[in-house]
């Protein structure tokens, strides 16, 4: 049996409407524009927060977004965990130890030990610890991560005429 003979009879009722790609940013402004708001809660200006931003969302890592952005490596970290990016380098354990350390059940160097982490990585689980994220930034940088409306993958994927 051919695919010609199992395709014979079969034919298309409706049709599926393309609605794209929601778009979570209505106003023209720049990300650097819309972080201004956050600007005092921010460890960095808000010009260097959407630097690290713009670069980390095209897919670079939190250093390179440092680098690009000109600032310390853990000020990066902090700058997306705040903006609502899930940033932590802590496991389950080692926030354990981070928590008996910051109510004073541990010693910084025996916690420190217990998580089997560098200083930056423990100092930043700290903060991440004692620290929320910044309320109503995440809305602010939406725009920043979403997907652009062209289909990364439009290329892998064969189309309707290609089965006929």
């Amino acid at each position: 049996m051919t695919l010609s003979e199992i395709a014979a009879g079969l034919e298309v009722t409706t049709r599926q409407r393309d609605r794209g790609v929601a778009t979570a940013d209505g106003t023209n402004a720049s990300l650097r524009e819309r972080l201004t708001a956050f600007e005092d809660q921010l460890p960095c200006s808000a010009e260097r927060a959407a630097a690290v931003v713009e670069t980390y969302t095209e897919g670079a890592s939190v250093g390179r977004a440092a680098a690009v952005a000109t600032v310390p490596k853990t000020t990066a970290a902090k700058t997306l965990y705040l903006l609502g990016e899930p940033i932590d380098p802590l496991t389950p354990t080692a926030k354990r130890v981070v928590d008996d350390w910051l109510t004073g059940d541990l010693s910084r160097t025996d916690a420190r030990t217990l998580a089997g982490v560098g200083d930056n990585e423990f100092a930043l689980g700290a903060y991440v610890a004692t620290h929320d994220p910044i309320e109503g930034a995440d809305a602010a940088i939406a725009d920043a991560c979403s997907l652009d409306d062209e289909d990364p993958l439009s290329d892998a994927r064969s189309g309707l005429s290609d089965l006929i």
